[in-house]
């Protein structure tokens, strides 16, 4: 099974900010798709939607 999920340390790794950040980051896009009608996991994002939220990451999963 492919890896599905980006956790807040690895969401702060790419973008380069702190660990703290990348939980903010986080919150902010399960925000947007809860709002969409998406079920959500708290501290984690789905892949898929990271990189069509942040211009320039293509996970290794998705090639």
């Amino acid at each position: 099974m492919n890896k599905q999920y980006l956790r807040a340390r690895e969401v702060a790794e790419v973008v380069g900010v702190s660990e703290g950040k990348g939980y903010e980051i986080i919150r902010m896009l399960n925000a947007e798709l809860k709002a969409q009608g998406y079920i959500v996991v708290p501290g984690r994002v789905p892949i898929a939607y990271f990189e069509k939220k942040y211009y320039g990451f293509k996970s290794a999963a998705g090639e």
